[in-house]
C-alpha cells in the first residue's frame, strides 16, 4: 500500500549513484514536481532511465545542467541540445535504445525477465557488444531487461491506498516503470477516497506504489 508524503520528503531518500526511471515523453507525463524537489537534494552521479532528458532548462534538463546526471539510458536525447553538448564534452554517458525496445525492456524488468530478443538495431552500431541469436531464420539482439533503484512516475489520480489512474498520453512509460523499480514514487494531480476509482480504470495497483504526492508539492492530501 502506498503512503502519502510531501514531495520533498519522498525524494529525500534518493542517494547519489542511484539509477532512476523517470516517466514522460518530452514533458508530457513527466513528474515535474518530483524532479524539482530532487534538485534540492544533494545527489549526483545519477543514472537516468527515461525516453529523453526533458527540454532545455525544463524537467530533467535542469538536472542535467546542474551536472547531476552521470549516464542517460533512453531514446530521444537530441530533442534537448544541452544533452548533445554534455555528451560531446565528455560530461555525460549515453546508452541509446530504440523506443519500443526501451519500453519492452522496462516491462520485462518488471516481469522478472532477464532480457528480450529484438529485431531493432540489428546491423547497426546498436548491435555492438550485444549477443545475437537466429530465431526462425532472423537475427535478433539480446536486450537486457531494465530495472532501477527508484522510479519517479506521474499519474492523474490516486486513491488513499495509492491505486493510480493515468490521463490520456501521460500513460506512456509510467505504468511499466511502476513495476520495474525497487522504490516507486508517484506524483498525482488529485487524491480521492478509497472506492471512488472504478477498478476498471485503475492501471497501477497500490501494491506497486511506495509513496505518492501531489503535483505542486503540497504536504496536504
Amino acid at each position: 500500500m502506498g503512503t502519502y508524503i510531501a514531495a520533498k520528503d519522498a525524494v529525500s531518500v534518493i542517494q547519489s549513484g542511484s539509477s532512476i526511471m523517470v516517466g514522460g515523453f518530452g514533458l508530457v507525463g513527466s513528474p515535474l514536481t518530483l524532479i524539482e524537489q530532487l534538485l534540492q537534494v544533494p545527489v549526483k552521479d545519477l543514472t537516468i532511465i527515461s525516453n529523453n532528458l526533458g527540454e532545455p532548462g525544463k524537467g530533467l534538463g535542469r538536472l542535467l545542467l546542474e551536472k547531476r546526471v552521470k549516464k542517460a539510458i533512453g531514446s530521444f536525447f537530441t530533442s534537448n541540445p544541452d544533452v548533445v553538448k554534455a555528451y560531446q564534452a565528455g560530461e555525460l554517458e549515453i546508452e541509446l535504445i530504440p523506443q519500443g525496445t526501451l519500453s519492452e525492456a522496462i516491462r520485462a524488468g518488471g516481469a522478472g525477465l532477464g532480457g528480450i530478443y529484438v529485431l531493432a538495431g540489428v546491423g547497426t552500431d546498436l548491435e555492438a557488444g550485444k549477443e545475437t541469436r537466429v530465431i526462425r531464420d532472423k537475427t535478433y539482439l539480446l536486450q537486457p531487461s531494465l530495472r532501477a533503484n527508484v522510479a519517479l512516475i506521474k499519474a492523474h489520480k490516486a486513491d488513499r491506498l495509492g491505486n493510480l489512474v493515468y490521463r490520456k498520453s501521460a500513460r506512456n512509460f509510467n505504468p511499466n516503470m511502476a513495476t520495474a523499480a525497487d522504490l516507486v514514487i508517484a506524483e498525482v494531480d488529485e487524491i480521492v477516497e478509497v472506492g471512488e476509482l472504478s477498478p476498471e480504470e485503475i492501471v497501477t495497483p497500490h501494491l506497486f506504489v511506495d509513496y505518492f504526492t501531489l503535483t505542486g508539492g503540497s504536504a496536504h492530501g
